[in-house]
């Protein structure tokens, strides 16, 4: 009798509980709909983003083709192939302020891009893979010495991976020594993504390289893919009407990227091509004639200046750039440049940046906390913004060239004869 009491007493709330609990269950079905029609409502939403990035490089990004050419276009950029390089001639896209949130990760699909007629170049025309003896799936590489340098990058495309698949397309693809694909190649293309993160307006950019008949060709090749000496990249902030663009050699660069900025109407003579012609042409003109670099820096880079031309500096004294070739060699040199930033630590130390700002600091002088008061002035304050002459021996702190200065006699000034000291 005990034991049916004690079941009549909890089957109500066995019931209660199985009902709870299938209202759990269609609650979660519910969701698992509701989640897929937000995924279908997103993919046509990125549908209609692609379409428009379309239709903006239709009208507005597109260079002006030349006779013969053809014009390939993919979801999220175009590009006009030149046969006889075996690369593309000019690559349009549009970064996107939808890179802000974008998660989609590199697929390195690289591919053939079958819309190129007369046939894009190919893996062999980078490296030879074979597979290893006795181990599946493992390959031996022998690469011909250059990257497969994307022209539109694909983080620019990582909003869409439809968009950013397509980026691995060989026509996407030129020669790009390491040097310079990973470092300041990669840094100018940063560059852009973070002015369209900081500013919340896209951009159209148009890539390419500098292609002439001299050019030497990848040998090995299957193609024999013409290595290009230089690149040029194009950006147009339509919006803001705003322009720049920038020449850079296929090496590793030790000058800071804006040493390399130059207007489009440069960079049209350079590669002999019409950008964005399909504006009026004052609005044109206008633009491409722009060569304000300073407007495309970070607020944090924005006092950059470019580092003194190394030929029109006298015998023995060095620029911000060339210092860097000194770095422990015991040497005593000279070096010139503008200090563009400058701040003492929690520790009392001083630091100062010279012609670039932080992160991007090419050359620093340091003044320990104990040698302050070897100077009869306030370096934090009459340093800024002068132009200095140091001279002392270079060490390294984390890659930057530093010079440690110990007394007020090993710098001189330019502007100001009150401050111009007998270098050491």
């Amino acid at each position: 009798m005990i034991r049916i009491a004690i079941l009549l007493f909890y089957l109500p709330f066995t019931g209660v509980a199985q009902t709870i609990n299938q209202q759990i269950i269609d609650l979660t079905k519910e969701v698992e709909v509701l989640e897929s029609k937000k995924g279908e409502v997103q993919s046509k939403i990125d549908e209609l983003k692609l379409a428009k990035i379309r239709q903006e490089i239709a009208e507005i990004g597109l260079p002006k083709p030349v006779e013969g050419e053809e014009v390939i276009s993919h979801l999220a950029y175009s590009l006009v192939y030149d046969e006889n390089h075996e690369q593309a001639k000019w690559v349009v896209h549009i970064i996107s302020t939808d890179i802000i949130d974008g998660k989609a990760s590199r697929s390195n699909n690289f591919r053939v891009d079958t819309l190129v007629k007369t046939g894009s170049a190919t893996e062999k025309d980078y490296f030879l893979k074979t597979k290893k003896l006795g181990e599946k799936n493992k390959y031996e590489y022998d690469g011909f010495g250059y990257d497969r340098g994307h022209l539109a990058p694909s983080a620019d495309f990582k909003w869409n991976k439809k968009a950013l698949s397509e980026s691995f397309y060989y026509s996407n693809m030129s020669p790009q020594l390491a040097d310079f694909n990973r470092k300041k190649w990669a840094k100018l293309e940063g560059l852009m993504r973070g002015y369209v993160e900081n500013n919340n307006e896209q951009l159209f950019i148009v890539t390419g390289p500098i292609l002439n008949d001299s050019l030497p060709v990848i040998e090995r090749g299957e193609n024999q893919v013409t290595i290009p000496e230089y690149f040029y990249k194009v950006a147009l902030d339509y919006a803001n009407k705003k322009a720049i663009g920038f020449i850079m050699p296929n090496k590793d660069i030790k000058n800071p990227i804006s040493s390399f900025a130059v207007s489009i109407n440069e960079v049209e003579m350079a590669a002999g091509i019409d950008f964005f012609y399909q504006l009026d042409d004052e609005l044109e003109e206008q633009l491409e004639s722009q060569n304000q670099v300073s407007d495309w820096l970070p607020e944090s880079q924005e006092t950059d200046v470019t580092p003194i031309y190394q030929p029109s500096l006298p015998p023995g004294v060095f620029n911000t750039v060339q210092a860097k070739n000194y770095i422990g060699n015991g040497k005593k040199i000279t070096v010139k440049g503008t200090v563009v930033n400058a701040r003492e630590t929690k520790n009392g130390h001083l630091f100062f940046n010279l012609d670039k700002n932080y992160p991007n600091q090419i050359f620093t002088v340091a003044i320990w906390k104990q040698n302050i008061v070897n100077f009869s002035y306030n370096p934090l304050v009459e340093w800024m913004n002068k132009k200095i002459t140091i001279s002392g021996k270079i060490a390294d702190f984390d890659g930057v060239p530093t010079m440690i200065l110990e007394k007020e006699n090993s710098i001189e000034f330019d502007e100001d004869p009150k401050y111009k000291m007998i270098v050491e």
